[in-house]
């Protein structure tokens, strides 16, 4: 895993049953490009991967899957009480071995879950089902190997159990330490995700100093080029010269200016010229830069909250990004891949993007492709 082997990494998607796919697995990289034309479903995977992320963080069902009936399966039909539902999964490698998850979720009538699974070395650690749909639970089960082999307690049904079993379990058997290590390594490597879906026309507006973070849409770029000036030179000279492979006419710093209002805006310098306000740069361009300032910073820069009890050196930040080589030109989408192929092989961060046009990422070393049909 090219030096991550002590750190949690989702290593295998699994869609048994979500949106248009059925039985599909992916497997994930430390540099992975899904491709495909539009309708192949590179998207959804993307989604679910996220929800999953947003789920191990602590999130409820309803914030992760805003739109649930949109989820089931096409033609899928209801059972006898109008249920309907999907299937969603990964397997995340660690210190505890392979370790996988399993979802079931019903959308309709309403949103819940009605069964999860944590496995490994083919042991089943945890397991719920939803027995009485009377009640917001679902029926827990977890490995003791104590005097008593299984804990069976009752769990919320809007959340996922493998995120509340390290306040649940005591740890004092060797069966609860394994299902605690096993339960860890999955949410830490979940919680260490950054979806990022830059917006160009907000790029261009001045912003307020803030909390130094930058947001998913990267609106903040400004506040956040201010920062890494000042804090993390040798990143922000590396990427000035992407930024110079990237844009066009020259260029030799990215900066924020302060307004007379005291916002901020994001400048190219343009050596003894005057420097042009990103406002006036192209989408692609605007796209470009974000990208890069994501790919070349980390998790103290980053608006991902990952877990505060692991030392970041035993953690691995991975981005998703839907339309990795959206609004770019040839050059920039492979300038930009060649780009995050060097700050994966350095084993910090791990990427999983979409792409319309493969093209950028053949051959490039250490991506793999991973084709889609509609």
């Amino acid at each position: 895993m090219n030096g991550t082997c002590d750190r949690p990494t989702v290593t295998e998607l699994r869609l048994s049953a979500f949106k248009s796919h059925r039985g599909a697995v992916f497997p994930l990289g430390p540099l992975t490009f899904l491709a495909g034309p539009s309708g192949s479903g590179k998207s959804s995977v993307l989604q679910a991967y996220e929800a999953l992320a947003r789920l191990g963080s602590g999130a409820t069902l309803a914030s992760a899957f805003p739109d649930p009936a949109g989820c089931v399966p096409e033609r899928a039909e209801a059972d006898a009480q109008g249920r309907r539902g999907f299937r969603i999964g990964c397997t995340v490698d660690g210190p505890a071995g392979p370790v996988r998850l399993d979802l079931a979720v019903q959308a309709e009538p309403e949103l819940r879950v009605v069964g999860e699974r944590l496995t490994s070395d083919g042991d089943t650690l945890l397991s719920t089902a939803l027995r009485d749909p009377g009640r917001s639970t679902v029926q827990a089960a977890w490995h003791t190997a104590g005097a008593v082999p299984v804990t069976r307690a009752p769990l919320p049904d809007d959340r996922l159990g493998t995120a509340l079993l390290p306040l649940r379990v005591a740890g004092t058997t060797e069966g609860q330490l394994r299902v605690l290590a096993a339960a860890e390594q999955v949410v830490v490597a979940l919680r260490s995700v950054f979806a990022c879906d830059p917006q160009p026309q907000r790029m261009r507006e001045p912003v307020l100093p803030g909390q130094g973070r930058l947001r998913r849409g990267c609106d903040n770029l400004a506040e956040i080029l201010s920062r890494t000036a000042e804090e993390c030179t040798i990143r922000h000279a590396r990427l000035v010269t992407a930024a110079r492979a990237g844009c066009a006419g020259q260029v030799t710093a990215l900066a924020a200016e302060e307004l007379a209002d005291g916002t901020l805006r994001a400048v190219v310098g343009r050596g003894e010229r005057t420097p042009t306000p990103v406002a006036r740069l192209g989408e692609g361009e605007l796209r470009y830069l974000a990208l890069a300032l994501v790919l070349l910073t980390g998790p103290g820069v980053l608006a991902v909250d990952t877990v505060a009890e692991i030392p970041s050196a035993l953690q691995t930040l991975t981005v998703l990004t839907d339309g990795f080589d959206r609004g770019l030109d040839r050059r920039q989408a492979r300038e930009l891949s060649a780009l995050a192929a060097e700050m994966c092989r350095r084993g910090h961060i791990r990427l999983t993007g979409t792409v319309t046009d493969a093209g950028c990422a053949r051959g490039v070393q250490g991506a793999a492709v991973v084709d889609l049909e509609p």
